[in-house]
């Protein structure tokens, strides 16, 4: 029998051309949705520059993390964008006023909603001397979720830890890595030569958003010390984020921020580094990290939930204990060569084992079911 297409309404306050994991997973969608004939449309937040049109909402940036805007509009109007349009499912994948203006406006009409869970939002508000709103936020994104049918999530750790706080129908929507974008074979001398690095020299990188909640500060006094310690290295961190002004003044200690990376310059950060370092204890997936083996790279990190499930520890790099010290085995990894490509090249097999294709067949599932479950007799 041949599949209907289906007319889906994604809701995000974060798209392309924003570069964050969020916004790139939901773009492929987008596009794996469309070219399988289904008819996709956007509401999300007007991005800098763009005009005014259907679907893009006004939107302010967040008080404390001005690069995040949060949309806005009322539910009675999305409603009327909901009906007019047509729409069969609504996935909303953010949980702002946006977010919540589209569920609200989807239950009025009996629209199937799904959900999609990207950001531990609830563990960030410490880092921003907010910790008071961590308990109100982990309520609040409980019952918003709990209001649609259905929550994907990006890993396990993150399904079992949404379980236990009480989130309810969860499901798997993993994610997958371009292996042809991200390859060892974008290596760059020349790149590595501007940056005064020899054969002997070491490129660490880091890839993400320079922020609080991503734990630099062990990975910043780890470098510090292999530094000290005589070995010739360059720490070069790629992405932008409250804390790059500060981090920008320390170009004279070999760490250097570049700013946002996309496409094939992206590609040739990671292809010519010798090592990815990622502290982050806050990560639901971890793209990056993906992406980091698909270049070869090995991987040095904690041992947390999202990360854990992409890095088998002595395998596709070395998982250490949350809060312990990064310099000793950022200076094993640093020192030796085999090791390190020992654990690229198993982190490039891995890689290549992760299809975004398969990420794409379990979101389509996931609507057709619940279209499925609206259509079937009480």
């Amino acid at each position: 029998m041949t599949k209907t297409a289906m007319r889906v309404t994604l809701v995000t306050e974060t798209y392309p051309p924003e570069i964050n994991g969020v916004a790139i997973t939901l773009g492929r969608a987008v596009e794996a949705l469309q070219a399988r004939g289904h008819e996709v449309t956007l509401i999300r937040p007007r991005q800098a520059g763009e005009s005014p049109s259907p679907g893009l909402m006004p939107a302010l940036p967040l008080f404390f993390y001005r690069q995040v805007r949060l949309g806005y509009a009322t539910p009675i109007t999305l409603q009327r964008w909901l009906r007019d349009w047509g729409s069969e499912i609504v996935h909303i994948a953010t949980e702002g006023p946006l977010g919540l203006a589209a569920l609200i406006a989807a239950r009025r009409l009996h629209i199937p909603v799904v959900t999609s869970f990207h950001t531990n939002f609830d563990q960030y508000a410490a880092h921003y001397g907010l910790s008071l709103l961590g308990h109100g936020a982990r309520i609040y994104l409980r019952a918003f979720h709990n209001a649609g049918k259905l929550t994907l999530v990006p890993s396990q750790g993150t399904l079992d830890r949404l379980r236990m706080q009480g989130f309810q129908q969860l499901r798997r929507w993993g994610r997958g890595v371009d292996t042809v974008r991200f390859h060892p074979q974008w290596r760059d001398d020349t790149l590595r030569e501007s940056l005064g690095l020899g054969p002997e020299g070491r490129l660490l990188l880091y890839v993400g958003r320079l922020a609080p909640e991503k734990n630099l500060t062990p990975l910043i006094t780890a470098f510090r010390t292999l530094r000290r310690n005589g070995l010739t290295a360059v720490l070069v961190l790629v992405g932008d984020g409250p804390l790059r002004p500060g981090f920008s003044r320390l170009s004279q200690e070999g760490i250097l921020c570049v700013g946002m990376q996309q496409g094939m310059d992206l590609a040739r950060w990671y292809a010519s580094a010798d090592l990815f370092c990622f502290p982050s204890c806050s990560e639901t997936f971890g793209n990056v990290v993906l992406e980091a083996e698909a270049s070869g790279l090995p991987i040095l990190a904690y041992d947390c939930p999202g990360v854990n499930e992409q890095v088998s520890d002595a395998v596709h790099g070395l998982l250490l204990p949350p809060g312990s010290d990064w310099a000793p085995m950022l200076q094993l990894l640093s020192k030796d060569s085999g090791l390190r490509q020992k654990f690229g090249a198993a982190g490039r097999l891995r890689a290549e084992s992760q299809s975004w294709m398969h990420s794409f067949d379990v979101l389509e599932a996931a609507y057709r079911e619940q279209l499925g479950s609206k259509s079937a007799p009480p």
